[in-house]
């Protein structure tokens, strides 16, 4: 797909949802499309030990959240520096922001540059299938590389494809935690939703699968973005 207007895009998803395998999709269909994960930049700051990277440390080392102004200016600095706050760069947006209040904040930041959100879209992917997914999930810790025993097993059982090192578990990947974990995002949800309704750009996929949520999304952005 070709973009004839600049799309800046924002996934919602509970975790488990499947944000990570829609955005990889999108952007290998849309080559103009570009991708920011709020997790991974936070994760590059802290490994490289930057200034931000130390004070994200503290907090997350004392199980704290970093403050919505913090997490703003993250995003929107790494925005500003990729080259992608250009009135005609498009971009989604991947774990940022989760709440209401980040959301005001970061759509004041981005005002200032004429690039807001112009298209908000929830993934929602029934829970009894979330917890099925995460109960069948594991990972090979040094790459990250993600299995699903169900829909995206090793080929050899419990050992990684690439090296053939044995495949963890996650601790939280268990139902019990991540009950919990859905059971939060919810309670965030509703104030955040509430303020994209406002804004008239947020809109709902529904599937029990990604291979079924990928072309209702992938339509849902060519009809108000691509080429006709």
């Amino acid at each position: 797909m070709s973009l004839v207007k600049p799309l800046r895009l924002l996934l919602l998803g509970a975790p488990g949802s499947g944000k990570g395998t829609q955005t990889s999709r999108l952007l290998k269909k849309i080559p103009q499309l570009h991708s920011i994960s709020s997790g991974d930049l936070l994760r590059q700051e802290v490994k490289h030990n930057s200034g931000f990277g130390s004070i994200a440390f503290n907090y997350i080392s004392q199980g704290k959240l970093l403050p919505d102004e913090l997490m703003t200016k993250l995003v929107v600095t790494n925005l500003k520096q990729s080259g992608w706050l250009a009135p005609d760069a498009s971009w989604l947006l991947d774990g940022f922001p989760r709440t209401s209040t980040q959301a005001e904040a970061l759509n004041k930041d981005l005002q200032t540059y004429r690039a807001e959100l112009n298209l908000v879209v929830e993934l929602d992917v029934p829970e009894s299938v979330i917890l099925e997914r995460i109960e069948n999930r594991f990972v090979h810790v040094p790459s990250g590389r993600v299995y699903n025993l169900q829909y995206n097993p090793p080929k050899v059982a419990g050992k990684d494809d690439v090296t053939g090192e044995p495949l963890t578990k996650r601790s939280d990947d268990t139902a019990e935690v991540f009950s919990k974990r859905l059971k939060q995002y919810k309670s965030t949800l509703a104030p955040l939703k509430e303020y994209y309704i406002n804004k008239g750009i947020l809109q709902m996929v529904s599937g029990e699968t990604s291979d079924i949520i990928f072309p209702k999304l992938y339509d849902l952005i060519e009809r108000e973005f691509g080429a006709h």
